[in-house]
């Protein structure tokens, strides 16, 4: 997971992957507390969601740490899901 959340904030290199590290888990916790489902966090297709937080994290600078509204309904969605599907969605190219 760790080199899919880099490759889509576009970071390169090891340099910073315990401070990604810390964030992906911060993030996930956040999701479980919020009632997402282990199978649904481990899911391939919440890594956009889980990047998203990461991003909102890693953008903020200290004590002015927000989620954005964008990860908050992403999250109340997948809370809803029971489990991960197989289907994934294409991007339209």
């Amino acid at each position: 997971m760790l080199e899919e959340i880099k490759k889509a904030l576009g970071i390169v290199g090891k340099y910073q992957d315990d401070t990604i590290k810390l964030h992906i888990t911060e993030v996930k916790r956040f999701m479980q507390d919020g009632g997402v489902a282990k199978s649904v966090i481990e899911s391939p297709e919440t890594y956009g969601v889980i990047k998203t937080g990461v991003a909102d994290l890693w953008n903020n600078g200290s004590g002015n740490t927000t989620l954005s509204q964008h990860f908050i309904d992403s999250v109340v969605q997948l809370a809803l899901k029971r489990e991960a599907g197989n289907e994934e969605l294409q991007a339209d190219t």
